[in-house]
């Protein structure tokens, strides 16, 4: 799951050297953290949300099938 969120968010961003996730994993769920860079923030979220939801739906389909649970968090910079 990290590593499919890096990918897109690298994607995504002018700066993609700035882009970290960290993942925090408590009784079967898994917690990603995504920092960018403070100019990319808009490009993550995207206008109302939509960006970081269709990550986030991409990542509950890749969690399925491997059976857990994901939650992503865009951090503030």
């Amino acid at each position: 799951m990290k590593a499919l969120t890096e990918y897109i968010a690298r994607s995504l961003v002018d700066h993609p050297e700035d882009v970290a996730v960290d993942e925090i994993r408590h009784s079967g769920r898994v917690t990603l953290e995504l920092h960018v860079a403070k100019d990319d923030m808009g490009r993550v979220i995207g206008k109302g949300g939509r960006v970081a939801n269709a990550i986030r739906t991409l990542l509950r389909v890749a969690a399925e099938r491997d059976g857990s649970q994901v939650t992503l968090d865009v951090v503030e910079p």
